[in-house]
């Protein structure tokens, strides 16, 4: 079940600003909506035997307790016998499984019975609340017997299983924060909690000191002194120990991911923070996410994104329902392939030959400005911009991921193979590669199939992609499109007709088929602003607001009826 990993590679790549005239990208970190966030008494429903239930009906009873983490598994012990209680050890991994089955096995007695359970794996609930898609099977063999007239489970293995509708019911996904390596970005690390709603705030802060999980963790190195500790929450004040040797700086970066963490939760500030019995920060008592604004891993919804689009090898501003072609090279060529264009104007496009004995160019440049070129393939994905740096990532000929940067010392652009490493036996044809807001993350469309992997900064300049895993598997082969909602989460197209959009979760752990109405399979380029998603079908360009709609047709843009087009969301 579990996925082998591969022999770490080095792969060498440059630092510094891409092609001149290029400014670096202002960017953020995937960004989260705020929710209002509402203590109770208590989040955790009581579940306890039925007097006279059934063994089959008692066992799935004993499963949805299984949900329920608090007082070390009090409910779900509450099944079991004394001797088997004390046996169990939920501490192993939680397995998420589709649903779980429950067959009667023969041989049993008026007061003993055997059970086989199984179901379909999903994925796996690891440290900290961090899921981690994974597929097989799962079966074991449950004992039960009767305990003074009432049938209690007296064999299990050790474990939790849980089915994926108890970890929606049960637990709820939260945004923790941790800064890149060069300590620019804020980066989600998504983690599930069952918690009673009084202690959520500590219960994130605690996450935070633990630390990112270990697959986020080459992106996102923790480097909080070992001797720094959360003490607890008193009296409107949430109070540390351990900070005396810790730089001002880094305490500023400390407080903005306790600040982005809670906010992203729905817990209202102002944000309290004390370190050694004193304000973490000098001269600030409290703290709101407006001390760290520009960290913001929020986008504003309104006006946030520009829209182009490419048709016939042109592309064109779309602003108010008007299609207007750009003046300088992008618009007035005819040769652009595919492209990308950043919110603050830089660009870099691949540009067809006129002859067709020759490569095709991938060529940088700036909105207005004169472009040049980088370098030359058969082939290239659609390139996709790092945050700040503006160093652009691409395939070539399906294969080959390179990054192309340009020096800030001599101004020369350097093109380096980036290397990924691969599942055992993925060695199939990239095409789609895109990276996240916040670089951390890079998602990849291998022969149809879906994947994520970590983008780790081994040194100064130096990129790998590594900790791949394949999402939404039950997608086959036929995936075409993928991109990065503002959100974290993914939109992907696909050839289906049945499910030509889908949603997939940042961490894998779900997959959500979208309104099918008035879309044609397959779905060839996916995209998406703040406020609205766009994709491309065998007939036009659609659109369809992100949230609160009460339509769930897609819609032809306003400005391109009729028009197939690919869509371009600056960032």
């Amino acid at each position: 079940m579990r996925r082998k990993r591969t022999t770490a590679l080095v792969a060498l790549a440059a630092v510094g600003t891409l092609a001149a005239g290029c400014a670096s990208l202002p960017s953020t970190s995937d960004p989260h909506v705020l929710r209002p966030y509402s203590p109770q008494a208590s989040a955790a429903p009581v579940i306890t035997p039925e007097a006279g239930r059934e063994a089959d009906l008692l066992l799935r009873d004993f499963y949805t307790a299984s949900a329920i983490p608090s007082s070390d598994y009090e409910a779900a012990r509450a099944f079991m016998t004394t001797q088997a209680s004390a046996a169990w050890d939920p501490t192993e991994e939680t397995l998420v499984v589709d649903r779980i089955g429950v067959n009667t096995l023969p041989g049993g007695t008026p007061s003993r019975r055997s059970f086989s359970v199984h179901g379909n794996v999903v994925g796996v609930l690891g440290p900290g609340g961090a899921f981690r898609p994974e597929r097989g099977s799962y079966e074991a063999t449950i004992e039960m017997e009767m305990v003074g007239g009432e049938w209690r489970i007296s064999s299990l293995p050790a474990g939790v299983v849980l089915e994926r509708t108890e970890l929606r019911n049960q637990y709820q996904p939260f945004n923790i924060y941790f800064f890149d390596a060069q300590g620019q970005e804020l980066v989600t690390d998504r983690r599930w909690l069952f918690t009673r709603r009084e202690t959520l705030p500590s219960a994130l802060i605690s996450l935070i000191m633990e630390g990112p999980t270990e697959r986020l963790l080459p992106a996102v190195p923790n480097t909080l002194p070992a001797e720094v500790s959360y003490i607890g929450y008193e009296n409107g004040t949430y109070k540390f120990t351990g900070f005396g040797g810790v730089r001002e700086d880094e305490r500023a970066q400390f407080a903005a991911q306790v600040v982005w963490t809670l906010a992203s939760a729905g817990i209202s500030g102002p944000f309290a923070l004390e370190a050694d019995g004193a304000p973490l920060l000098a001269d600030a008592e409290t703290l709101t996410t407006d001390d760290f604004v520009e960290l913001s891993p929020l986008i504003q919804a309104a006006g946030a994104s520009k829209l182009y689009t490419l048709t016939d090898g042109s592309i064109s501003l779309i602003d108010g329902g008007e299609k207007q072609p750009l003046a300088d090279e992008l618009g007035t060529a005819g040769n652009v392939i595919t492209a990308e264009i950043t919110a603050n104007g830089n660009w870099v496009a691949v540009l067809d030959n006129a002859d067709v004995n020759a490569p095709t160019v991938l060529r940088a440049g700036t909105l207005g400005g004169e472009g040049r070129d980088l370098i030359t393939a058969i082939t290239f994905t659609r390139p996709s911009f790092e945050s700040r740096s503006a160093a652009v990532w691409t395939v070539a000929d399906g294969t080959r991921i390179l990054r192309s940067v340009r020096s800030a010392a001599t101004g020369e652009v350097t093109t380096e193979e980036i290397v990924a490493e691969m599942p055992d036996g993925v060695r199939g044809n990239i095409s789609v590669l895109r990276l996240s807001r916040s670089g951390a993350r890079v998602v990849m469309v291998v022969d149809g199939h879906l994947y994520t992997g970590i983008v780790e900064r081994r040194a100064p300049g130096e990129r790998a992609v590594v900790n791949v895993v394949e999402y939404a598997t039950e997608l086959g082969g036929s995936v075409v499109a993928a991109d990065w909602q503002p959100d974290g989460s993914l939109i992907v197209g696909t050839s289906s007709s049945v499910s030509p959009v889908l949603r997939v979760e940042q961490d894998g752990s779900s997959v959500t088929t979208l309104s099918v109405g008035n879309i044609s399979a397959p779905v060839v380029a996916v995209a998406a602003s703040p406020n609205m998603l766009y994709v491309t079908d065998a007939n036009a360009l659609l659109q369809l607001p992100s949230t609160g709609s009460d339509n769930p047709l897609w819609r032809e843009v306003p400005g391109l009826e009729g028009v197939r087009a690919m869509p371009i969301v600056a960032k």
